[in-house]
């Protein structure tokens, strides 16, 4: 009987804050932080630089399921983010038997509270290096089944071609005889391989890794960046939701006598455009690894399964939302200064001429 091999992981994206010194963390975790280092079976061209958060290695076991720990890793981002990967090793004779694995089915421990509590616990470690308050928004969560034994098949691709049904009921967590010709190639719409040994599968949910090669950890790597993408793509969506519904307000009311409600909303409105567009930035140029092809391929499949470009394009259009209201206000702040500039002038005017008339009586 063949027997699959292999580990489920599951991802875990928080947002903790506007940004992280990481210069200060090594310091804060006394030195258990570490460069994150990735091995690549191919070569990359010398000058494309990866981004390498910060390592966080739990002395002790996060949890168990089934007599198996659960293992832990975290990652610290100077963008503000912490993600929290829980991995299982796991053994299955068939596809059918993951499903037990996915989040929702693993009833003890409650997993989203063992990743939640590993964040608030190096969260607090930090807090003399995070900056600015986390934003109100849920954590981001992605299953990943990684396979580096296929029960002795030697061909990634060949095994996915002939289990496509079971893996696409796999990763939506749903019965492979119910599921139609055209939902299993959806599901499997995006499969990358680069050699014989190696297969990728990402979906909405779940994605599937299988690496004969023994070294999933890049890819695993490039799926938490999309995942962490769409958490901060999110978070930045709603912050620009909440400001331009209080700004909508306050233009929609009278500016009273002097106006100083509008200027107050003018200093909001260009420090939050500022903070916006310079994490807008730091977010797009957290995936500078195109010049691994297989790597960029990957990524280009997860980030249109996790819709990241409609989401950087929401808030590329609540930031030019912002801009025309901002040209609004301050067009209305700029005449108020120049009326009561035109009064002031008028008052002096009239200071002088009583003056005058005063002195030559």
């Amino acid at each position: 009987m063949s027997v699959l091999r292999g580990e489920v992981v599951y991802l875990y994206a928080f947002d903790v804050g506007s940004e992280i010194l990481t210069s200060k963390v090594e310091s804060e975790l006394a030195k258990r932080a570490a460069p994150f280092q990735i091995r690549r079976r191919q070569l990359a061209p010398p000058e494309v630089s990866l981004y390498r958060p910060l390592v966080v290695h739990p002395t002790a076991p996060a949890g168990v399921i089934g007599n198996r720990p659960l293992a832990a890793e975290i990652h610290v981002y100077d963008i503000g983010v912490i993600t929290v990967s829980l991995r299982l090793r796991v053994e299955a004779t068939s596809i059918g038997e993951l499903h037990a694995l996915h989040p929702g089915r693993v009833m003890s421990p409650d997993l989203d509270a063992i990743a939640r509590g590993l964040c608030e616990g190096v969260r607090a470690e930090l807090r003399e290096a995070v900056r600015g308050p986390a934003h109100d928004i849920a954590p981001e969560s992605y299953t990943v089944f990684c396979m580096t034994d296929l029960g002795g098949e030697t061909a990634a691709d060949d095994w996915l071609a002939g289990h496509r049904p079971q893996i696409a009921g796999l990763l939506n967590d749903i019965d492979a005889h119910t599921l139609s010709i055209d939902q299993v190639a959806e599901s499997l719409r995006h499969a990358r391989s680069l050699e014989h040994g190696d297969a990728v599968v990402v979906d909405w949910d779940a994605a599937l890794v299988i690496d004969l090669f023994g070294q999933p950890d890049p890819v695993l790597y490039v799926l938490e960046l999309a995942n962490l993408q769409l958490l901060e793509w999110r978070a930045l969506d709603s912050i620009l939701d909440i400001h331009l519904s209080r700004v909508y307000d306050l233009v929609g009311r009278p500016s009273g006598l002097w106006g100083r409600p509008r200027s107050s909303a003018l200093r909001e409105m260009r420090q939050l455009r500022v903070d916006v567009a310079r994490l807008a930035d730091e977010v797009s140029n957290i995936t500078k690894f195109v010049g691994d092809w297989f790597l960029a391929r990957v990524y280009l499949g997860a980030r249109e399964r996790f819709h990241l470009d409609e989401w950087r394009a929401s808030v590329e259009q609540r930031l030019g939302q912002l801009d025309r209201l901002y040209g609004v206000v301050q067009t209305e702040v700029n005449e108020r200064r120049m009326l009561w500039l035109e009064v002031m002038i008028v008052v002096l005017i009239l200071v002088e001429l009583l003056a005058s008339l005063w002195l030559r009586q």
